[in-house]
């Protein structure tokens, strides 16, 4: 039997059919505004719940902004990191300013993939971390996209191997296709898109899994809302291009 680790997020491991199974690594890609550090964190903070510590790579924003991001859904997790259960990965500021006074594990040089592997693995190790989440994984190759799937292949091996089932964000443009970087689909275990859809003039929010290594999940796109304590998906029903529909 595959372990699977579940995400916590409403409506979303009965479209894995129970949980993202261990060592994976799922790339979550969507456009601005889809929700994919919501939904990212919000996995994170489940996993604390779950008793599961976690790790947060910050790629696009300040460590500080994304405590305070997390907090306004009543996920703050600062007793966490002083209870060393979770941590922040400082890849945004390269220890300029105050960071260098305030945060454990920051990467100087983003040029030098070694140097950011290193460092994720000190925090893994370190606090026996369980899951893990880059935000975003397109920062690390957007200036040499021919290195986007080896990039993630190699972050794919260390992570797989310190038993960590991550999420890697991946940034696309308003109606691209892909999944942010050449290649990078086949180089992960898993792919969710989350989408923003204008249907009959309003903005729709959905998801749907395009794989999932290691086990069977609804082929379906289903809507989504963010709330004001997170995202919920409902499973149960079905969005087309004539709006959303229930599942019988």
């Amino acid at each position: 039997m595959i372990r699977r680790v579940k995400t916590g997020i409403p409506g979303m491991d009965e479209i894995l059919h129970g949980g993202i199974p261990e060592r994976n690594v799922v790339l979550l890609s969507g456009g601005p505004g889809t929700g994919k550090s919501i939904f990212s964190q919000q996995f994170l903070w489940n996993g604390l719940q779950m008793g599961e510590p976690g790790i947060y790579v910050a790629l696009e924003e300040h460590p500080v902004q994304v405590r305070q991001n997390m907090a306004q859904f009543g996920w703050d997790v600062r007793k966490y990191e002083e209870e060393g259960l979770f941590a922040m990965v400082d890849a945004f500021t390269a220890g300029i300013g105050k960071s260098k006074e305030y945060e454990k594990y920051i990467v100087h040089d983003l040029t030098d993939l070694r140097e950011f592997i290193d460092v994720l693995r000190t925090a893994v190790k370190d606090i026996g971390a369980k899951r893990l989440v880059v935000d975003s994984v397109t920062t690390l190759y957007i200036n040499k996209p021919a290195m986007a799937r080896s990039i993630v292949m190699q972050l794919k091996r260390v992570l797989a191997g310190l038993g960590v089932t991550s999420i890697f964000v991946s940034q696309i443009s308003v109606g691209e296709r892909g999944f942010g970087g050449p290649g990078v689909e086949h180089g992960v275990d898993g792919i969710i898109r989350l989408d923003l859809d204008e249907i009959d003039g309003e903005l729709k929010r959905s998801l749907i899994v395009w794989k999932m290594r290691g086990t069977s999940h609804s082929m379906r796109r289903h809507p989504f809302e963010i709330t004001d304590r997170g995202i919920i998906v409902h499973h149960d029903k079905v969005l087309k291009r004539g709006g959303i529909v229930e599942i019988e």
